[in-house]
Protein backbone atom coordinates (compact mmCIF):
# COMPACT_ATOMS: atom_id res chain seq x y z
CA UNK A 1 0.00 0.00 0.00
CA UNK A 2 2.79 2.45 0.93
CA UNK A 3 5.41 3.37 -1.70
CA UNK A 4 8.38 3.29 0.71
CA UNK A 5 8.09 0.78 3.55
CA UNK A 6 11.58 1.26 4.96
CA UNK A 7 10.40 3.31 7.93
CA UNK A 8 7.38 1.18 8.85
CA UNK A 9 9.45 -1.99 8.63
CA UNK A 10 12.40 -0.48 10.50
CA UNK A 11 10.26 0.70 13.41
CA UNK A 12 7.68 -2.08 13.31
CA UNK A 13 4.54 0.02 12.81
CA UNK A 14 1.57 -0.50 10.52
CA UNK A 15 1.13 3.02 9.17
CA UNK A 16 3.69 5.64 8.07
CA UNK A 17 2.15 8.12 10.48
CA UNK A 18 4.05 9.67 13.38
CA UNK A 19 2.57 11.86 16.10
CA UNK A 20 4.97 14.73 16.64
CA UNK A 21 6.39 15.06 20.16
CA UNK A 22 4.85 18.16 21.74
CA UNK A 23 5.37 19.70 25.18
CA UNK A 24 2.08 19.44 27.06
CA UNK A 25 0.48 16.19 25.79
CA UNK A 26 1.67 13.18 27.74
CA UNK A 27 1.60 9.38 27.52
CA UNK A 28 -2.13 9.06 26.87
CA UNK A 29 -1.80 10.64 23.42
CA UNK A 30 1.32 8.67 22.47
CA UNK A 31 -0.30 5.41 23.60
CA UNK A 32 -3.43 6.02 21.53
CA UNK A 33 -1.45 6.68 18.35
CA UNK A 34 0.78 3.65 18.88
CA UNK A 35 -2.25 1.47 19.64
CA UNK A 36 -3.74 2.47 16.30
CA UNK A 37 -0.64 1.43 14.34
CA UNK A 38 1.21 4.75 14.07
CA UNK A 39 4.19 5.90 16.14
CA UNK A 40 3.24 7.80 19.28
CA UNK A 41 5.76 10.23 20.72
CA UNK A 42 6.39 11.65 24.19
CA UNK A 43 8.22 14.98 24.59
CA UNK A 44 10.57 14.53 27.54
CA UNK A 45 12.61 17.76 27.58
CA UNK A 46 10.51 19.37 30.32
CA UNK A 47 9.93 16.16 32.30
CA UNK A 48 11.87 14.90 35.31
CA UNK A 49 13.23 11.37 35.40
CA UNK A 50 10.30 10.29 37.56
CA UNK A 51 7.78 11.86 35.19
CA UNK A 52 9.31 10.11 32.18
CA UNK A 53 9.05 6.78 33.99
CA UNK A 54 5.41 7.44 34.91
CA UNK A 55 4.44 8.36 31.36
CA UNK A 56 6.23 5.38 29.84
CA UNK A 57 4.41 3.11 32.30
CA UNK A 58 1.14 4.65 31.12
CA UNK A 59 2.04 3.95 27.49
CA UNK A 60 3.06 0.35 28.19
CA UNK A 61 -0.12 -0.35 30.15
CA UNK A 62 -2.02 0.30 26.94
CA UNK A 63 0.21 -1.11 24.22
CA UNK A 64 3.25 -3.22 23.40
CA UNK A 65 3.65 -1.34 20.12
CA UNK A 66 6.67 0.90 19.43
CA UNK A 67 6.78 4.47 20.72
CA UNK A 68 9.21 7.37 20.66
CA UNK A 69 10.85 9.39 23.45
CA UNK A 70 11.98 12.84 22.33
CA UNK A 71 14.65 15.12 23.84
CA UNK A 72 16.35 18.45 23.23
CA UNK A 73 20.13 18.50 22.78
CA UNK A 74 20.94 22.20 22.85
CA UNK A 75 23.92 23.71 24.64
CA UNK A 76 22.66 25.56 27.75
CA UNK A 77 23.51 29.27 27.63
CA UNK A 78 25.21 31.19 30.39
CA UNK A 79 22.90 33.59 32.20
CA UNK A 80 23.59 37.23 31.42
CA UNK A 81 22.35 39.67 34.07
CA UNK A 82 22.10 42.54 31.58
CA UNK A 83 19.92 40.50 29.22
CA UNK A 84 17.70 39.44 32.08
CA UNK A 85 17.27 43.03 33.31
CA UNK A 86 16.38 44.26 29.81
CA UNK A 87 13.89 41.43 29.30
CA UNK A 88 12.19 41.99 32.63
CA UNK A 89 12.00 45.72 31.92
CA UNK A 90 10.22 45.00 28.64
CA UNK A 91 7.72 42.76 30.41
CA UNK A 92 7.28 45.03 33.44
CA UNK A 93 4.03 46.71 32.22
CA UNK A 94 2.36 43.32 32.02
CA UNK A 95 3.50 42.42 35.54
CA UNK A 96 1.95 45.66 36.77
CA UNK A 97 -1.24 44.94 34.87
CA UNK A 98 -1.63 41.62 36.70
CA UNK A 99 -0.49 43.03 40.06
CA UNK A 100 2.68 40.92 40.05
CA UNK A 101 6.07 41.83 41.50
CA UNK A 102 8.48 42.12 38.52
CA UNK A 103 11.46 41.66 40.85
CA UNK A 104 10.24 38.47 42.49
CA UNK A 105 12.42 35.40 42.03
CA UNK A 106 11.11 32.96 39.43
CA UNK A 107 12.12 29.33 39.06
CA UNK A 108 14.24 28.83 35.94
CA UNK A 109 12.54 27.29 32.91
CA UNK A 110 12.99 23.51 32.83
CA UNK A 111 14.11 22.59 29.32
CA UNK A 112 17.15 20.49 30.03
CA UNK A 113 19.33 19.03 27.28
CA UNK A 114 19.86 15.27 27.02
CA UNK A 115 22.57 14.16 29.46
CA UNK A 116 24.24 11.07 30.90
CA UNK A 117 21.55 10.50 33.53
CA UNK A 118 18.74 10.67 30.99
CA UNK A 119 20.70 8.45 28.62
CA UNK A 120 20.92 5.75 31.26
CA UNK A 121 17.19 6.04 31.91
CA UNK A 122 16.39 5.66 28.22
CA UNK A 123 18.67 2.62 28.01
CA UNK A 124 16.72 1.18 30.92
CA UNK A 125 13.35 1.96 29.35
CA UNK A 126 14.38 0.88 25.83
CA UNK A 127 11.85 2.66 23.62
CA UNK A 128 11.99 1.59 19.99
CA UNK A 129 12.78 5.17 18.93
CA UNK A 130 14.65 7.99 20.64
CA UNK A 131 14.41 11.27 18.75
CA UNK A 132 16.15 14.60 19.15
CA UNK A 133 15.63 18.26 18.37
CA UNK A 134 18.49 20.71 17.70
CA UNK A 135 20.92 18.12 16.37
CA UNK A 136 22.22 15.08 18.24
CA UNK A 137 23.78 14.56 21.67
CA UNK A 138 27.39 13.51 22.11
CA UNK A 139 28.45 10.49 20.05
CA UNK A 140 28.97 8.42 23.20
CA UNK A 141 25.28 8.83 24.03
CA UNK A 142 24.20 7.97 20.48
CA UNK A 143 26.34 4.82 20.61
CA UNK A 144 24.95 3.86 24.00
CA UNK A 145 21.37 4.20 22.79
CA UNK A 146 22.03 2.26 19.62
CA UNK A 147 23.69 -0.46 21.67
CA UNK A 148 20.47 -0.74 23.67
CA UNK A 149 18.47 -1.25 20.48
CA UNK A 150 17.06 2.26 20.12
CA UNK A 151 16.61 3.80 16.70
CA UNK A 152 17.83 7.40 16.47
CA UNK A 153 15.76 10.08 14.70
CA UNK A 154 16.44 13.81 14.55
CA UNK A 155 15.07 16.91 12.84
CA UNK A 156 16.73 18.71 9.93
CA UNK A 157 15.61 22.03 8.50
CA UNK A 158 18.16 22.07 5.67
CA UNK A 159 19.91 19.53 3.45
CA UNK A 160 23.20 20.30 5.24
CA UNK A 161 21.65 19.42 8.58
CA UNK A 162 20.23 16.19 7.14
CA UNK A 163 23.64 15.11 5.86
CA UNK A 164 25.22 16.02 9.22
CA UNK A 165 22.70 13.86 11.07
CA UNK A 166 23.13 10.87 8.78
CA UNK A 167 26.92 11.06 9.09
CA UNK A 168 26.58 10.92 12.88
CA UNK A 169 24.32 7.90 13.08
CA UNK A 170 20.72 9.00 12.62
CA UNK A 171 18.55 6.10 11.42
CA UNK A 172 15.91 8.45 9.97
CA UNK A 173 15.74 12.17 9.23
CA UNK A 174 12.72 14.32 10.07
CA UNK A 175 12.63 16.96 7.32
CA UNK A 176 10.99 19.84 9.18
CA UNK A 177 9.50 22.38 6.80
CA UNK A 178 8.97 26.00 7.76
CA UNK A 179 5.21 25.37 8.08
CA UNK A 180 5.69 23.20 11.18
CA UNK A 181 4.42 24.24 14.58
CA UNK A 182 6.68 24.50 17.60
CA UNK A 183 10.43 25.02 17.73
CA UNK A 184 12.48 25.06 14.59
CA UNK A 185 14.92 22.17 14.79
CA UNK A 186 17.68 24.26 13.19
CA UNK A 187 21.16 23.73 14.59
CA UNK A 188 23.71 24.46 11.85
CA UNK A 189 22.14 27.81 11.02
CA UNK A 190 20.32 30.61 12.78
CA UNK A 191 19.00 32.16 9.56
CA UNK A 192 15.32 31.74 10.31
CA UNK A 193 14.40 34.01 7.42
CA UNK A 194 15.63 31.45 4.87
CA UNK A 195 14.07 28.31 6.34
CA UNK A 196 12.69 26.00 3.65
CA UNK A 197 9.07 24.88 3.18
CA UNK A 198 8.13 21.20 3.43
CA UNK A 199 7.38 20.72 -0.26
CA UNK A 200 10.79 22.03 -1.27
CA UNK A 201 12.74 20.45 1.59
CA UNK A 202 11.52 16.84 1.54
CA UNK A 203 12.61 15.83 -2.00
CA UNK A 204 15.98 17.52 -1.58
CA UNK A 205 16.63 15.73 1.69
CA UNK A 206 15.40 12.43 0.22
CA UNK A 207 17.93 12.86 -2.61
CA UNK A 208 20.74 13.77 -0.21
CA UNK A 209 20.57 10.92 2.34
CA UNK A 210 20.21 7.15 2.20
CA UNK A 211 18.18 6.73 5.40
CA UNK A 212 14.36 7.08 5.46
CA UNK A 213 12.98 10.61 5.50
CA UNK A 214 9.99 11.72 7.57
CA UNK A 215 8.11 14.78 6.31
CA UNK A 216 6.96 17.31 8.91
CA UNK A 217 5.32 20.72 8.61
CA UNK A 218 1.87 21.76 7.44
CA UNK A 219 0.58 18.18 7.12
CA UNK A 220 -2.95 18.20 8.51
CA UNK A 221 -4.83 15.47 6.67
CA UNK A 222 -4.54 12.51 4.29
CA UNK A 223 -3.82 14.76 1.32
CA UNK A 224 -0.71 16.04 3.06
CA UNK A 225 0.41 12.51 3.85
CA UNK A 226 0.03 11.40 0.24
CA UNK A 227 1.89 14.49 -0.96
CA UNK A 228 4.74 13.81 1.48
CA UNK A 229 5.07 10.21 0.32
CA UNK A 230 4.99 11.33 -3.32
CA UNK A 231 7.84 13.75 -2.58
CA UNK A 232 10.06 10.92 -1.34
CA UNK A 233 9.22 10.67 2.36
CA UNK A 234 8.80 7.27 3.95
CA UNK A 235 6.42 8.66 6.60
CA UNK A 236 4.64 11.83 7.66
CA UNK A 237 4.79 13.47 11.09
CA UNK A 238 1.74 15.39 12.30
CA UNK A 239 1.57 17.53 15.42
CA UNK A 240 -1.14 20.17 15.29
CA UNK A 241 -3.70 17.66 13.98
CA UNK A 242 -3.29 15.64 17.19
CA UNK A 243 -3.74 18.67 19.46
CA UNK A 244 -7.46 18.54 18.65
CA UNK A 245 -7.72 15.05 20.18
CA UNK A 246 -9.07 14.82 23.75
CA UNK A 247 -5.98 12.83 24.78
CA UNK A 248 -3.83 15.92 24.16
CA UNK A 249 -5.39 17.56 27.25
CA UNK A 250 -4.44 21.08 26.24
CA UNK A 251 -5.81 24.16 28.02
CA UNK A 252 -9.18 25.67 27.13
CA UNK A 253 -7.63 28.90 25.73
CA UNK A 254 -5.28 26.83 23.58
CA UNK A 255 -8.10 24.65 22.24
CA UNK A 256 -10.27 27.69 21.53
CA UNK A 257 -7.44 29.36 19.61
CA UNK A 258 -6.89 26.25 17.49
CA UNK A 259 -10.59 25.96 16.71
CA UNK A 260 -10.67 29.45 15.22
CA UNK A 261 -7.25 29.35 13.54
CA UNK A 262 -6.87 30.29 9.89
CA UNK A 263 -3.95 29.71 7.56
CA UNK A 264 -2.38 33.13 8.19
CA UNK A 265 -2.79 33.09 11.99
CA UNK A 266 0.65 31.72 12.91
CA UNK A 267 4.07 33.36 13.04
CA UNK A 268 7.61 32.46 13.99
CA UNK A 269 8.50 33.91 17.37
CA UNK A 270 11.28 33.78 19.95
CA UNK A 271 9.51 35.61 22.78
CA UNK A 272 8.35 32.51 24.64
CA UNK A 273 11.64 30.63 24.92
CA UNK A 274 14.36 32.58 23.11
CA UNK A 275 14.41 30.26 20.12
CA UNK A 276 12.33 30.57 16.91
CA UNK A 277 9.11 28.56 17.06
CA UNK A 278 5.83 28.73 15.16
CA UNK A 279 2.68 29.48 17.11
CA UNK A 280 -0.70 31.15 16.91
CA UNK A 281 -0.39 34.90 17.21
CA UNK A 282 -1.45 36.30 20.57
CA UNK A 283 -1.00 39.51 22.51
CA UNK A 284 2.53 39.13 23.85
CA UNK A 285 3.85 37.69 20.59
CA UNK A 286 2.58 40.68 18.62
CA UNK A 287 3.43 43.31 21.24
CA UNK A 288 6.96 42.16 22.04
CA UNK A 289 7.92 40.31 18.84
CA UNK A 290 7.22 38.22 17.00
CA UNK A 291 11.04 38.08 16.90
CA UNK A 292 12.52 40.20 19.65
CA UNK A 293 16.22 41.16 19.63
CA UNK A 294 16.24 41.39 23.43
CA UNK A 295 14.73 37.98 24.21
CA UNK A 296 17.31 35.99 26.22
CA UNK A 297 18.69 32.84 24.54
CA UNK A 298 16.85 29.53 24.72
CA UNK A 299 15.39 28.58 27.12
CA UNK A 300 15.95 31.59 29.40
CA UNK A 301 13.27 33.83 27.87
CA UNK A 302 10.60 31.52 29.27
CA UNK A 303 11.50 32.20 32.90
CA UNK A 304 10.24 35.79 33.17
CA UNK A 305 7.16 34.99 31.08
CA UNK A 306 6.00 32.15 33.32
CA UNK A 307 4.26 34.29 36.00
CA UNK A 308 2.41 36.19 33.28
CA UNK A 309 1.34 32.96 31.61
CA UNK A 310 0.08 31.56 34.91
CA UNK A 311 -1.85 34.73 35.76
CA UNK A 312 -3.42 35.03 32.32
CA UNK A 313 -4.41 31.36 32.10
CA UNK A 314 -6.07 31.66 35.53
CA UNK A 315 -8.32 34.27 33.88
CA UNK A 316 -9.00 32.02 30.89
CA UNK A 317 -6.61 33.85 28.57
CA UNK A 318 -3.88 32.51 26.30
CA UNK A 319 -2.35 35.95 25.72
CA UNK A 320 0.95 34.97 27.37
CA UNK A 321 1.03 31.27 26.50
CA UNK A 322 2.95 29.58 23.70
CA UNK A 323 0.14 28.35 21.43
CA UNK A 324 2.32 26.22 19.18
CA UNK A 325 0.68 25.42 15.87
CA UNK A 326 1.56 24.64 12.30
CA UNK A 327 -0.01 26.37 9.31
CA UNK A 328 -2.72 23.73 8.73
CA UNK A 329 -4.62 24.01 12.01
CA UNK A 330 -7.90 24.66 10.22
CA UNK A 331 -7.82 21.06 8.98
CA UNK A 332 -8.04 19.71 12.55
CA UNK A 333 -10.76 17.27 13.64
CA UNK A 334 -11.91 16.83 17.23
CA UNK A 335 -11.89 13.06 17.42
CA UNK A 336 -9.91 10.54 19.46
CA UNK A 337 -6.28 9.92 18.54
CA UNK A 338 -6.85 6.26 17.68
CA UNK A 339 -9.71 7.14 15.36
CA UNK A 340 -7.74 9.99 13.80
CA UNK A 341 -4.74 7.77 13.09
CA UNK A 342 -6.90 5.05 11.55
CA UNK A 343 -8.88 7.55 9.47
CA UNK A 344 -5.71 9.22 8.22
CA UNK A 345 -4.29 5.87 7.11
CA UNK A 346 -7.49 4.78 5.34
CA UNK A 347 -8.04 8.16 3.72
CA UNK A 348 -4.41 8.34 2.58
CA UNK A 349 -4.64 4.90 1.00
CA UNK A 350 -7.88 5.85 -0.76
CA UNK A 351 -6.43 9.16 -1.96
CA UNK A 352 -3.33 7.43 -3.31
CA UNK A 353 -5.44 4.92 -5.22
CA UNK A 354 -7.62 7.71 -6.59
CA UNK A 355 -4.54 9.52 -7.86
CA UNK A 356 -3.26 6.33 -9.43
CA UNK A 357 -6.58 5.89 -11.28
CA UNK A 358 -6.56 9.49 -12.45
CA UNK A 359 -3.11 9.16 -13.94
CA UNK A 360 -3.72 5.68 -15.29
CA UNK A 361 -1.19 4.04 -13.01
CA UNK A 362 -1.87 0.53 -11.74
CA UNK A 363 -2.60 0.57 -8.01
Amino acid sequence: MWPDRRLTELVGIEYPIIQAPMVGPKGALAASVSCAGGLGSLACAVLTREQVVTEVEEIRKRTDNPFNLNFFCHIPPSADAREDVAWRARLRPYYEEFGLDPNAAVKAANRAPFDAAMCELVVELRPRVTSFHFGLPESKFVDRLKGAGCLIFSSATTVAEARWLEARGADAIIAQGAEAGGHRGMFLTDAVESQVGTMALVPQVADAVSVPVIAAGGIGDARGIVAALALGAAAAQLGTAYLFCPEARISVPYRDALRSARDEDTALTNVFTGRPARGLKNRVMQDVGPLSPIAPPFPLAATALQPLRTAAEAQGSGDFSPLWSGQAASLGREIGAMELTTRLAIEAADAAQDLARRFGVAG
